[in-house]
Order: C-alpha cells, then structure tokens, then sequence
C-alpha cells in the first residue's frame, strides 16, 4: 500500500480467491474505463434475433404471395426469425389443406436462405409454421 502511495497509484485486488490474493499496483481510474470499454465492444457484437411475423389468408392473390415472400425473405437476410401465419376465417376453417400448400409452397421458396424450425401446424384460426436463418453465411 506504501508503494503504491509513493508512485500516486492504487493497489487493486485482481483475484481475491487465489491463495495468497492477486494485488497489483495501477490507476484503479484507468483501469475501470477499460474495463467498460472491453464490456461496450463485447455488447455491440451481440445480435438480439427477434421474430418477424408475416401473416396470410388461405386465398391470397400471386402478388400479394410473392410481396408477402419478399418480406420473408428481407427478414431472413436480417438474421430474424421469421412466423407465418395463415389465418382462416369462418368456413375457410374446413379446409386446412390449402394453407397447408400455401406453406410449403412458401418453405420451398425460403428454402435457399432458412431452415424451417417449426413444420406448419393448426392452432385454433391459425396455421403457424416458424422458420429461422442458416448460421453459415
């Protein structure tokens, strides 16, 4: 503690479990901005994946399929994952197969750039079908 007066410094404790305990001598000031600095670069290099919902109707037009597909696609590129649904309304509802081939047809398309996490399934109104990015780009 002596030395480290006489040099204007502090005397930081680096590993308090090690036996005997890692002190050293620095500016304890300098040493916490690098610290946070290491921290900021670390936290920047993080990537948070949300999921992107693009949704549809069982009888939806080619056009609209393929701008509906085209934000799929943006959201992929992105590194989001991305839920499509198909919403059913009244008696649309009788006929499952047809959003069953909207999705495949949808999972053909996406196939270059996704994996498809979750296969499509029914769930109340909506069939839903979860298709995340490839990790290798």
């Amino acid at each position: 503690m002596r030395l480290a007066a006489e040099q204007h410094l502090d005397l930081v404790e680096i590993a308090p479990t090690a036996k005997p305990p890692v002190c050293r001598i620095m500016d304890f000031g300098k040493y916490k901005y690098e610290q946070q600095k290491r921290e900021r670069e670390t936290r920047k290099k993080q990537r948070i994946i949300s999921v992107k919902e693009v949704k549809l109707r069982p009888n939806i037009e080619d056009h609209d399929f393929d701008v509906k597909l085209k934000n799929a696609l943006r959201f992929l590129e992105d590194g989001d994952k991305v839920k499509i649904t198909i919403m059913f309304r009244g008696r649309e509802l009788s006929h499952p197969e047809l959003g069953r081939v909207l999705l495949d047809r949808m999972a053909e398309c996406i196939r270059e750039l996704a994996i498809i996490e979750r296969e499509p399934k029914l769930e109340g109104k909506n069939m839903i079908m979860i298709a995340s990015p490839k990790a290798n780009k």
